[in-house]
């Protein structure tokens, strides 16, 4: 018999707590085992209980979320799920850097019965997120701000000739901290456009892409529908849509659609890889990266059936080795890599370096 996930509810609002709590309390396998209504309660409560998991508002007295996150991940690395309504502001990514596994959108900033409409997410999240080994997300360095000239820099020309001239990118659970690494490895401009679906909900994509646009000297934006798929830019694909791809002429275009009723996972990997199959055939290239679940497998064969290559997120660094290794199972994976080797060899194979 598998033991309980003992789980820790952190939020200043009463409300929140005992409706977090009972959603919690609806998953067989998990115990709440106690709850605090702000950081110092919480830092007493996790060393007392020594929970499995901890769900953690963000805006608290005393000590905030990020101050708990610090502390927490310095002296008793737990996996922490951020429950938070904080989208603009990139508050919810600055956690993610601070060793957070995930974050669960709040419906809205005030107290709301509308809280209930996140228990499938919330319930999702923790059986994944509870199992899950936390060293893999603290042993990631911290990313280095880019500071990008006012005038833009010669582009680098390849140093072999290779076809590849798109890359694709998949990621879920620990995606964020991820992609950071990868755009952030990206030092100058290269001519070769990138697109990302990262399961993510509405609100917070366009904060997450201005974060990442920080850390590359590639321009990295949230993707609207009509935005040309250019060299030297990522294009994030907007929380709870899926990006597509159309060509027109000689240009590739990118559309942004909405998911199917019975869609799981969104944004969909396995959509925009298999849109990306279609439009750039054999000059693409897939990248599966951290996440629960299997999106990205089967858009793994329809890029592989095009003449396209694929890489994956080795399980050693992987923070959830969920949409990796079903990748890897199709067999159709060129080469697997830990995350620190994925930046280098994605400029590789586009002929750079």
């Amino acid at each position: 018999m598998k033991s309980l996930i003992r789980v820790l509810v952190i939020d200043d609002s009463a409300y929140n707590r005992r409706t977090i709590i009972k959603m919690l309390e609806t998953i067989p396998e998990v115990q709440v085992v106690g709850y605090a209504a702000n950081g110092e309660e919480g830092l007493r409560k996790v060393i007392d209980l020594q929970p499995d998991l901890i769900t953690l508002d963000l805006e608290m007295p005393r000590i905030d979320g990020f101050t708990f996150l610090r502390i927490v991940m310095q002296n008793r690395p737990t996996p922490i799920i951020v429950v938070s309504a904080q989208a603009e502001d990139g508050n919810v990514f600055r956690a993610l850097e601070l060793g957070a596994a995930e974050f669960v959108a709040k419906p809205s900033p005030r107290v709301s019965p509308e809280l209930f409409n996140i228990r499938d997410d919330l319930v999702r999240k923790v059986r994944e997120v509870a199992r899950m080994d936390v060293r893999k997300v603290l042993h990631r360095p911290p990313p280095t701000p880019l500071v990008k000239p006012a005038s833009p820099p010669p582009v680098p020309q390849p140093v072999s000739d290779r076809r590849i001239r798109q890359v694709v990118i998949g990621s879920s659970t620990g995606g964020p901290p991820a992609l950071q690494a990868i755009f952030s490895a990206i030092r100058e401009p290269i001519p070769v456009g990138f697109a990302v679906s990262q399961h993510m909900p509405p609100g917070f994509t366009r904060a997450f892409a201005e974060r990442l646009n920080k850390f590359s000297a590639l321009e990295i934006r949230e993707a609207q529908t009509g935005d040309l798929m250019g060299p030297g830019t990522v294009l994030i694909a907007p929380g709870g849509k899926n990006l597509i791809f159309r060509r027109r002429g000689d240009d590739i275009l990118v559309q942004v659609v909405d998911p199917e009723a019975d869609q799981r996972y969104v944004p969909s990997v396995d959509v925009m890889f298999a849109s990306a199959a279609e439009a750039f055939g054999a000059n693409l290239l897939g990248v599966v990266l951290t996440g629960m679940g299997n999106d990205g497998s089967r858009g793994a064969l329809n890029i592989k059936d095009k003449g396209g290559e694929l890489l994956a997120e080795a399980e050693e660094t992987s923070v959830v080795f969920g949409m990796p290794k079903e990748a890897i199972a199709t067999g159709k994976v060129d080469k697997v890599l830990p995350l620190p080797l994925i930046g280098r060899e994605i400029l590789r194979r586009c002929g750079f370096r």
